[in-house]
């Protein structure tokens, strides 16, 4: 060989890795705005009404796909609308 003179071999750990301690197993992280939206749909009535709003408005679409002008757009901005300003009264305080 010219250059290197180096080999090296696919598969082999380095001496490094086999010196590393294990790591201890971490806890799953869960996402405190996640757990909020949740309850916010479940809790909040407006937003649940909301909720059912746009779910009847999505069976309506999916049953008659000729209905090309209907497309939910204004219930579900309507719906996030509703669960963010549910969710932002408490999410910051949960984000230490």
């Amino acid at each position: 060989m010219a250059l290197g003179d180096e080999v090296v071999v696919a598969g082999e750990p380095e001496e490094q890795e086999a010196d590393a301690p294990e790591e201890e197993e971490e806890e799953d992280l869960v996402d405190p705005q996640g757990v909020l939206r949740d309850e916010c749909i479940e809790k909040n009535a407006k937003c649940q009404e909301l909720k059912d709003i746009l779910d009847k408005c999505n069976e309506r679409v999916a049953v008659n796909p000729a209905i090309e002008e209907e497309t939910c757009e204004e219930e579900l901005i309507d719906f996030v609308h509703c669960v963010d300003h549910c969710v932002s009264k408490s999410l910051f305080s949960k984000l230490v």
